[in-house]
């Protein structure tokens, strides 16, 4: 059966149960704690792995790297998927370092929705501020989970108020914390006043919670809450009733305002809760916007439009035993299914979608049919390149990915020259992937790399030693920002502590030591345009 002679009913039906999502935090926020907590409530994993791990203990199963691994932080953009209740959950937890802020705008593009992670003591911080303007600027609403409230911090209405002025949203409270740190034992649902409290298991965290439910008037009762916390309880509850935000799913779709829950992901403490809530707030996939080969823009109504997808992420060497590159691709419209042949819009030629997988971690299934907003990995031969539309229609591409000027370059070249030939394979690979851009002198008798932060160089080298074993030297360049030039090069007016190379589309980059010299060029220049954005 093909997408054609799929029943709109059932291709609709499928498509309403899903829930296509990122995680998107500061560092440290507990991210990945809870993205390994959401697989083991979904029951696809039976006890959760600790980031940060004893030697030969468990590690999580988004972090597939073993540079992930060792430092304790997602590096790379995982995608997972996984039933829960009666929606399909496709979860992609992005990296939460700023260094690899563009692996993360990218994989938003595929997202309906956002979870913002924010830990309870240290309230918005910077990565998170980014991360949620991009959201804002996509129109992707977002929930926000309040987490690590088992650990000393702030006050749940200082946080409340944090959230409204750095982020300019109304910010709803659905639950409420009862206690904090080491006397947090509940939460209030404030649409039913009915209380959850919870027992602390043996294995501290590994393994799903107990909870006691019962009505918030008989809270004091309880010989785990204190008459300090009871009051404390009901002057916040009253304070929200008569000042607080009201909430609808309207308001929370259209970004207006932004439903707030509070929980521990490393005790487990409310994040059934805030699964089960997610489920039921989330959007499932809607119409895409796409340009149509004359200029016009055109909707992709995920129901009405036969197969699309477009492919958000390239990641090689997931199986090192197979030096393999998979393409991530999100789904569209329509429905897929294994080995369906397609039209490549950039190639204007059809090719197999071969060998379709969905992925945890390095664990691999094979994928028999797919609906809008899932996301399946295909094995890259070398037609894909991040962006690239394909269909059954064609006639059209979606909107081009961001791209971001980088701030830091370096010249990089292998210690021995014997393995010349692996190193180039090698940074080709990353650069496909965009790890790192390469960038050559206006000459092209020199190359650069460049990228977004140092964390990448890091990953880039690191790489390079365990998948291509090649031992590499960098030598870092004086420049920190750069912009894209419009205009003739040969009459540009360089300051000094410039340079000027090509990207990989052969567009004029100019390289400049600080932004006072990108400053002056562009005095220097009125003729020409210097662009932060590509």
């Amino acid at each position: 059966m093909t997408t054609e002679t799929t029943p709109l009913s059932e291709l609709a039906a499928a498509t309403a149960r899903r829930r296509t999502f990122a995680i998107i935090s500061h560092p440290d926020a507990g991210k990945t704690t809870l993205t390994e907590k959401l697989l083991l409530y979904s029951g696809l994993i039976r006890t959760a792995g600790m980031v940060r791990g004893r030697k030969g203990g468990k590690t999580t199963a988004s972090d597939w790297m073993g540079m992930e691994q060792e430092r304790g932080i997602s590096i790379t953009a995982s995608a997972m998927q996984f039933p829960y209740k009666n929606a399909v959950v496709n979860l992609l937890d992005t990296p939460g370092h700023q260094d690899f802020s563009e692996d993360t705008y990218r994989t938003l593009t595929a997202a309906d929705s956002a979870i913002m992670v924010i830990d309870a003591a240290k309230g918005v911080e910077t990565q998170t501020r980014k991360l949620f303007a991009v959201c804002r600027m996509r129109r992707i609403p977002v929930l926000t989970l309040i987490n690590k409230m088992d650990l000393p911090g702030r006050q749940p209405l200082d946080l409340m108020t944090e959230v409204e002025q750095a982020l300019s949203i109304h910010a709803s409270a659905i639950n409420w914390p009862i206690g904090s740190g080491s006397d947090f034992v509940g939460i209030v649902n404030r649409a039913d006043s009915m209380v959850q409290l919870f027992s602390k298991t043996v294995r501290g965290g590994a393994t799903r919670v107990e909870t006691n439910t019962l009505p918030l008037a008989e809270l004091g009762s309880h010989s785990r809450v204190s008459e300090e916390m009871l009051a404390q309880v009901q002057h916040d509850l009253e304070l929200l009733e008569i000042a607080g935000n009201p909430f609808t799913r309207a308001q929370f779709l259209s970004g207006e305002v932004t439903p707030v829950f509070f929980a521990s992901a490393l005790t487990n403490f409310g994040v059934e809760t805030f699964l089960d809530a997610f489920v039921d707030l989330a959007p499932s996939p809607g119409a895409r916007p796409a340009d149509r080969e004359d200029g016009a823009e055109v909707s992709v109504n995920p129901i009405e439009m036969p197969f699309s997808a477009y492919v958000f992420k390239l990641q090689a060497n997931m199986n090192p035993k197979h030096r393999d590159s998979t393409a991530f691709l999100r789904i569209c419209s329509g429905r897929f299914e294994r080995d369906m042949v397609v039209k490549h819009h950039r190639l204007g030629r059809d090719i197999r979608l071969a060998r379709p997988h969905s992925l945890v971690a390095q664990e691999r299934s094979t994928v028999e049919e797919a609906y809008p907003g899932d996301i399946i990995g295909i094995i890259n031969p070398g037609v894909f390149a991040i962006g690239d539309t394909v269909s059954l229609t064609g006639g059209f591409n979606f909107k081009p990915l961001p791209q971001f000027q980088p701030e830091i370059f370096a010249r990089l070249r292998p210690t021995d020259v014997g393995r010349r030939k692996a190193f180039d394979k090698g940074l080709s690979q990353m650069a496909q992937e965009g790890t790192v851009q390469i960038m050559r002198s206006l000459n092209d008798q020199e190359a650069l790399i460049a990228a977004v932060g140092r964390l990448q160089f890091d990953v880039l080298q690191y790489r390079l030693r365990h998948e291509y074993r090649v031992e590499t030297i960098l030598d870092a360049l004086p420049f920190t920002c750069s912009a894209w030039l419009d205009g003739d090069p040969s009459t540009f007016k360089s300051p000094s502590a410039s340079m000027m190379v090509k990207d990989k589309r052969n567009r004029v980059v100019v390289l400049f030591g600080d932004q006072l010299m990108k400053t002056i060029a562009r005095d220097r220049n009125p003729d020409h345009v210097l662009r932060d954005m590509g």
